[in-house]
């Protein structure tokens, strides 16, 4: 009888074990995503590209003698002198025009001596202005048709994290380099105030490729697509703000960033829009948010998008 009891006794506490363990699992799971919405706002839409390069001088040039066979009367430098623009460095017994620095910067080596004869295209010194900075970065191909010399670049270095730099584009090569299958084209940026940088710096410059005022948008996942039709959940709530329905609003998009998207059509400022759920824990910018969007077919899964640095036309 003793052995019945305690056979007994053993399943129901097995039995309420399995219970517990289940019903936690099953608690878990419905606690573990949240609903988030947005609002759909107007205002400046501004669409960059980046790029990665090094900080480098404007001018580092070799400075060569255009005569030839001719004497040096002087060197009027030494390594590591700065000098000014116009400065003259090199002079000649025959009372020839000298070699003169065409900018500002330091003499960072000097080839020859007084007394000695230099021939035509010889280099004398080497001259490098390190106060008149660019930043060399390279840009994915997907990307390079949009940049255009005089777009606005704002900058950042490793080596300040807490600072950032303005510059513009002021040249754009015409041949890019292919790794792995991928070929990126350098972009030349020049630096406005690059106060503390020094050349050979790591850089990472964002360009503005295109910005547009009072432009209506909704976060990049709020966006879904079915059947080559982009569409929003657009929830509103009643009168006494006690219950919301939510439907299913059909949309036409305009330019595109890595976080929001223009609607050309289909919505109106201060609308509320369903975004996916997000595992509890984790935050909206989140790589596993983006990810969510687009396992329900958002807008960052649709064909034709490249990310957040392309324009995609509305339909």
């Amino acid at each position: 009888m003793k052995k019945w009891i305690i056979v007994i006794i053993g399943v129901l506490v097995i039995g309420m074990g399995g219970y517990a363990l289940f019903g936690s699992k099953t608690s878990a799971q419905q606690v573990a995503t949240q609903d988030r919405t947005a609002t759909v706002q107007k205002g400046i839409l501004t669409v960059k590209v980046s790029g990665s390069g090094t900080v480098q001088p404007v001018t580092s040039e070799d400075l060569k003698s255009t005569i030839d066979n001719n004497s040096i009367s002087a060197v009027n430098v030494t390594a590591g002198q700065a000098v000014s623009k116009r400065a003259e460095l090199v002079t000649f017994t025959d009372g020839s025009t000298p070699i003169t620095a065409p900018t500002d910067g330091v003499v960072t080596s000097v080839a020859v001596v007084a007394g000695e004869r230099v021939t035509n295209g010889e280099v004398v010194a080497h001259l490098t202005n390190y106060n008149d900075l660019q930043t060399v970065v390279s840009i994915d191909e997907l990307d390079i048709a949009k940049v255009q010399v005089g777009q606005a670049v704002s900058i950042s270095a490793s080596s300040f994290p807490d600072q950032t730099f303005t510059g513009s584009v002021t040249a754009i090569s015409n041949e890019g380099t292919s790794t792995n299958g991928v070929s990126t084209f350098n972009v030349t940026v020049h630096l406005d105030k690059p106060t503390g940088l020094k050349v050979g710096m790591s850089t990472e410059a964002s360009i503005v490729t295109e910005n547009k005022a009072n432009a209506l948008y909704v976060p990049i996942e709020a966006v879904h697509e079915s059947n080559n039709q982009k569409y929003v959940l657009v929830t509103t709530a009643s009168a006494d703000n006690q219950t919301s329905t939510t439907q299913k609003q059909n949309v036409q998009t305009g330019l595109a960033n890595e976080d929001n998207v223009e609607i050309t059509q289909g919505l109106t400022q201060g609308e509320t829009v369903q975004l996916p759920k997000l595992a509890t824990g984790t935050t909206s910018t989140s790589t596993s948010n983006k990810s969510t969007s687009l396992m329900q077919g958002g807008f960052g899964g649709m064909s034709g998008y490249s990310g957040g640095n392309s324009r995609r036309s509305g339909n």
